[in-house]
């Protein structure tokens, strides 16, 4: 399957896009930290010299591993050298998009999804098709897929963090498996200042509590569209959102409770559960490398759920595509996958691979992560892919305030889809 533009979402996007861009420049947000990144005007003593900018790389854990593989790829010829460019993730999007819709910025870019639909929608990501020969991979089908936009690739996988279900061994010795085991473990622990579950539900956290509903949506077979039309009042969603509204109501999370707070409760023993994704494990150790925990499938009706994914893009304005193209293809190449997921950790990559059984004794519960890709789902809305953002934050208010009890959810939910169905009009 490959993702078609829905009629609606395309030059209105870009428009709106450039528009930030110039809002962005205006207000001051985008520093230098890219200023003199990109291609080097083609060669310099033969060499092609390229910039990778990923979020990435100033991640203390996997930020220095990240760069030693970049050195691996600049010993292993002479002809091409990439330098890693490491910018902040709360200013990420808007930097390099912004350089980007100036003609200038990195050559090499790893990507959120919004901000790839961003990118591919207004034309700067230069199309893969004749720079990588992709029939040579063995890429993971369900994700690959929305890397490709009618007919045209303009990413490759670089990484794909599937949501999963934590829980403390501890306090749960058998993980439920149904919706209904889920509830009644998450109302048994929940006593004192122990709970036994957490999620986001306050609108100052918007971008949280759009992923934490995504799952319970598409884990009950909703969706937020068919691909052509909005379906955020469909009777699936519903259900999936009342499931969600139970647990709320039933007071078995710490209500009012942030991310960061209810995250560190967990890894101090004092929440049961949470759905979070791959990348949740390096930072739960991170708080307490002692805490006995794990992860299962979330135990939903339906294997669906929610995935971070992260393409790797070549900036159209680049005068290195096809130097890029042999940087992709290095990192296609079965070994170099291999050593990319053992520093990305419970993600998958671009690839199937085979784990190390070092990797694997680290940390046994991995094959779980691995097994949820063909199942998972960039929390986007299909169709509609440059438009999430307000989609989201329209649902959100509403799902928020039926939460809060000032409308039925059902009501909620029939305005959410009138008011997101008149925005992409």
């Amino acid at each position: 399957m490959t993702l078609t533009r829905n009629s609606g979402v395309t030059m209105g996007n870009q428009r709106a896009y450039f528009g930030l861009a110039r809002a962005t420049c205006a207000l001051g947000l985008v520093a230098t930290l890219l200023t003199g990144c990109g291609s080097d005007d083609g060669s310099s003593g033969g060499v092609t010299k390229l910039t990778f900018a990923a979020s990435t790389f100033g991640d203390p854990g996997r930020g220095p591993l990240l760069t030693k593989w970049l050195d691996e790829f600049n010993q292993s010829q002479d002809k091409v050298q990439v330098s890693a460019a490491a910018v902040p993730y709360p200013t990420f999007g808007q930097t390099v998009l912004t350089q980007m819709g100036s003609g200038k910025g990195p050559d090499l870019v790893r990507f959120d999804m919004p901000e790839f639909e961003a990118a591919s929608d207004a034309g700067l990501v230069a199309p893969l098709d004749k720079l990588v020969d992709v029939s040579k991979y063995d890429l993971l089908k369900q994700p690959d897929q929305f890397m490709v936009h009618d007919g045209v690739r303009h990413g490759i996988i670089f990484e794909a963090s599937n949501y999963a279900m934590f829980y403390n061994a501890d306090l749960i010795p058998t993980p439920p498996t149904t919706y209904e085991q889920f509830a009644s473990t998450a109302k048994s622990l929940t006593k004192g200042d122990v709970f036994g579950l957490a999620f986001r539900q306050t609108e100052a956290e918007e971008a949280g509590v759009w992923q934490d509903i995504f799952n319970y949506v598409y884990g009950f077979g909703g969706a937020w569209s068919d691909g052509k039309n909005l379906t955020i009042n469909s009777p699936e969603n519903l259900k999936g959102l009342q499931a969600f509204k139970d647990l709320y109501d039933a007071n078995v999370i710490p209500r009012g409770a942030d991310a960061a707070t209810f995250r560190r409760m967990f890894a101090e023993g004092k929440v049961g559960m949470e759905l979070n994704n791959g990348g949740y494990v390096t930072a739960t150790r991170g708080q307490n490398a002692k805490l006995n925990f794990t992860v299962a499938p979330i135990p939903f009706p339906v294997r669906k759920q929610g995935a971070i994914l992260a393409p790797i893009v070549v900036n159209e304005a680049s005068e290195g595509k096809d130097e890029a193209g042999t940087f992709i293809k290095w990192a296609l190449e079965p070994q170099n996958q291999v050593k990319l997921q053992e520093i990305l950790g419970a993600s998958s990559v671009a690839t199937a691979t085979q784990r190390s059984a070092e990797t694997l004794k680290a940390t046994p519960f991995l094959p779980v992560f691995d097994g949820l890709t063909e199942t998972s789902l960039p929390q986007i809305v299909l169709g509609f892919e440059a438009k999430t953002p307000d989609i989201r934050k329209v649902v959100v208010q509403n799902v928020v305030a039926a939460l809060q009890g000032k409308t039925d959810l059902k009501s909620a939910l029939d305005r959410a889809q009138q008011q997101a169905t008149e925005l992409v009009r």
